[in-house]
């Protein structure tokens, strides 16, 4: 998850739709991950093979299901000369012994790297109807029919490796092992985009008219850094400033502010002076927790302060 964020952070963008690859992502402003829930069960399983299940129950029925990925982590068998290409099969469990194929992929032995896999299908029938969550099978397959039964490349389990090595496991495992990933849309106005970034001449003015202020937000200072993963804090921005008659060009203003500016102008008591306030916002990226203790990728839009006008 922190390396979605990190890939999420690293782009400018104007817009709270998640800027991440894959089968309709684009179009999410909310990630959520959930790791597979091991069972005494899963050792019954050869070595290629094993029975995934997930608890989405924590995904709000508000929340539109735009895309769903099984990520897997492979390890690169370096050493391998018999086997060299592998099929990875993602299946829908509908009930035992029966299942639905989901996606599949052929892979190269010899690379390792995050694999993942389109199971939008099953999310989307989970949510319909709960009781359907079987789970996931995924079977790995040698091209070739190899047996498969010592070789292990895609990470499914843990490694079986002696006390010594189980701290170093622990770390390892929670970096590499199945992990379901949830792109959904909170329907939050995502209207507001940046306007064309057009450089406007700038000019002299008072300084004490509106414009933009410096206001850096710190987490832990309002006491969000408990459940808030990342950043630690951004810069927030601020408005302030006088509006004053008449209103210049570049203060941005409505016409109606231009209007109840002139009046006040004229007749102070009837109307105040139009206010400085944010008049071009910007998203920002967080990583928090969720009240299902869930870390959660999410787009907060209106975050930051771009631009101040009168309004």
């Amino acid at each position: 998850m922190l390396e979605l964020y990190r890939q999420q952070t690293g782009l400018e963008v104007s817009t709270t739709d998640l800027q991440l690859r894959g089968k309709h992502t684009r179009s999410a402003n909310t990630v959520r991950t959930f790791p597979h829930q091991e069972n005494a069960s899963d050792d019954d399983f050869p070595v290629n093979s094993l029975h995934l299940k997930f608890d989405v129950g924590s995904v709000p029925e508000s929340e539109v299901m735009k895309a769903a990925e099984l990520r897997l982590y492979r390890s690169a068998l370096k050493h391998s000369n018999n086997v060299k290409k592998q099929r990875v099969e993602v299946s829908e469990v509908l009930r035992p012994g029966v299942v639905r194929l989901l996606d599949t992929r052929t892979l190269n032995v010899r690379d390792d790297g995050w694999e993942t896999f389109d199971v939008l299908p099953a999310l989307l029938r989970w949510r319909e109807k709960p009781s359907s969550n079987k789970g996931l099978l995924v079977e790995v397959k040698d091209a070739s029919g190899e047996d498969l039964s010592q070789v292990e490349h895609v990470q499914l389990r843990r490694s079986r490796r002696s006390s010594s090595d189980v701290k170093d496991e622990e770390k390892l495992w929670a970096k590499e092992r199945p992990v379901l990933v949830t792109f959904t849309d909170d329907g939050a106005d995502r209207g507001r985009k940046k306007r064309a970034a057009e450089k406007k001449h700038k000019r002299k003015g008072r300084r004490d008219n509106c414009r933009r202020h410096a206001l850096y937000v710190d987490f832990s200072d309002v006491g969000w850094n408990d459940w808030i993963v990342a950043p630690p804090g951004y810069h927030a921005y601020y408005c302030h400033g006088d509006c004053p008659f008449p209103l210049p060009e570049h203060l941005n203003s409505t016409n109606h502010a231009i209007v109840q500016t002139l009046v006040n102008s004229v007749n102070p008591g009837a109307v105040p002076r139009a206010c400085c306030v944010p008049t071009e916002l910007s998203p920002i990226s967080m990583l928090y927790i969720d009240e299902y203790d869930k870390v959660v990728l999410k787009n907060y839009h209106d975050m930051v302060v771009e631009g101040c006008g009168c309004r």
